[in-house]
This record gives structure tokens, C-alpha cells and sequence, in this order.
């Protein structure tokens, strides 16, 4: 008797930016779209938009501001003109969730403003800048999701980076155009207990990114229980997107399949 084989309730994607980087990212797109993944971008002014939709892949998400921050009123805007730019790009792609953070990142992942507190007022202004995003992703049919980081290992300085602020934020604007990017490596890190956090995000997740840990790699190289994370998911309800934001331990095709393989029930 043969054993049933195993499938994905979820829809997996893998971040370009991270796999086959021996390759260029038209070579990479096309590898992971091949393999069957959905793709996720970061920046999307670094890439030839004319090349990555010649591509015919699917993309998940990108990031989905060029610059700004959520907290103060001039970052504010800046955050809210450069979200208009980056709907143009995603409607030229096809990209239904536009990534966002607490503040602008450099290219080491560092804020470009880092917050030594998280202030009273700046809680209300990134309440009223979540509700301006909402109202264009309302227009132009995009979901902004705002992402959980670690402040411990990657991200020092970032206001509303536990995912635990996250939730209250999203969960205060209650828009279905304003979701979660959970991210489970990042969470680990910073807060663990990570199927009860699942359970506590439920309502308001709008994608789910892994990564293991240590080392940010595919699912099965660290101390994350990733078959009982899926569980978890399709548990509550989940069938969304699910991304691997993390390295290859070795093999690039290998690390697809180990995160394939955990996420399938």
C-alpha cells in the first residue's frame, strides 16, 4: 500500500533576494517560479520591472515603500507618497500585498531613523498613517502588510517591531486592507511561543513568513517546529501565503523542497 503523498493547503512563495544567488534575479525568478513558488521582492527600485514581468512568475508581496516612516508626521507623508509609487509597480506585477515596517530600513536592515522609545503620540500617528494606507489600498485594491521584526539579532532600533505591537496596530485600524506579515523567524527571536501567537493573530494575518533559527535558513536546520507551525495555521483557518524569507543551508533546490515538505499535511 502506497502512502498518500502530502500537498500544501497553503500557497508558498520564496524570497528572490535570498536563493540562487549565484544567478541574475531574472535567472532567479525564473528558477523558483519553475519549481512551482510564488516570488517575493524587496526593493523594488532595485530591479528592471520590465524584465521581472517578462517573466511570466507570480509574485506574492514586495515592499511597499521606498522610504518614510509611520510614526512622525513628515515621515508620515513621505511614507504615504512613496506607498503610491510602489502600487504603480504593484499593479504592473501583479502583487496583491505590499510589505511595510515601523520605519525605513538601510541596506544592512537597519532603520534609518531608530527609535530609542516608542512614545504615546508616535502610537497614534502610526495608527493614523495605517488608516491613510488603508484608504489607498481601498482605491487601488493592494493589501498593506505590516511586518514583525527582531530588534535582539537584525533590526535594532525599530519601533513596532514585536509582534505583539503589530497586532495592537493592526488590530486597532481593523481594515481588511491593513494585515499582519507574520514573520515566525523574527518572532522566535523576539517573543517564541509561536502557536499561540498564531492563535492570537488569527483575524489579522495578511501573509506568514519562515525562516529557522538560528540563522535565518530553511525549515529543519533549527529549533522551529515547522510541521507543527502548519498545523497551527490550517488549524485556525489559514490557507494564505506562506514565504520562506531565509537562506539556503547548502543547496538552493533542497531548501525549497525541506520548506515545501514542511508545510505540507
Amino acid at each position: 500500500m502506497h502512502a498518500t503523498r502530502k500537498t500544501s493547503p497553503f500557497t508558498l512563495s520564496v524570497c528572490a533576494e535570498m536563493v540562487f544567488r549565484d544567478l541574475p534575479m531574472k535567472e532567479r525568478v525564473q528558477r523558483i517560479d519553475a519549481l512551482g513558488f510564488q516570488v517575493e521582492l524587496w526593493d523594488w527600485t532595485k530591479h528592471n520591472l520590465k524584465m521581472l514581468a517578462g517573466t511570466g512568475a507570480t509574485f506574492s508581496s514586495m515592499t511597499g515603500y521606498v522610504s518614510g516612516t509611520l510614526s512622525d508626521r513628515e515621515g508620515a507623508d513621505e511614507l504615504v507618497r512613496t506607498a503610491r509609487q510602489s502600487i504603480d509597480v504593484a499593479k504592473e506585477l501583479g502583487i496583491p500585498r505590499l510589505n511595510l515596517h515601523g520605519t525605513g530600513l538601510d541596506g544592512e536592515g537597519l532603520p534609518v531613523k531608530p527609535a530609542k522609545e516608542v512614545t504615546g503620540a508616535m502610537w497614534i500617528k502610526a495608527h493614523d498613517t495605517l488608516n491613510r494606507l488603508a484608504d489607498l489600498g481601498q482605491e487601488h485594491g493592494v493589501t498593506f502588510v505590516l511586518e514583525n521584526l527582531n530588534t535582539d539579532v537584525d533590526h535594532p532600533g525599530v519601533p513596532f517591531a514585536r509582534a505583539a505591537d503589530v497586532l495592537e496596530l493592526v488590530a486597532s485600524v481593523d481594515r481588511q486592507e491593513v494585515r499582519m506579515m507574520l514573520d515566525l523567524y523574527h518572532a522566535q527571536i523576539g517573543e517564541g511561543n509561536l502557536i499561540e501567537l498564531i492563535r492570537r493573530c488569527a483575524p489579522y494575518i495578511g501573509e506568514v513568513q519562515v525562516a529557522d533559527v538560528p540563522g535565518r535558513c530553511e525549515p529543519g536546520t533549527g529549533e522551529i517546529n515547522y510541521p507543527a507551525i502548519a498545523q497551527a495555521l490550517f488549524d485556525i483557518g489559514y490557507r494564505g501565503n506562506v514565504g520562506l524569507e531565509g537562506w539556503a543551508s547548502d543547496d538552493d533546490e533542497l531548501a525549497l523542497q525541506r520548506f515545501a515538505e514542511a508545510f505540507s499535511l
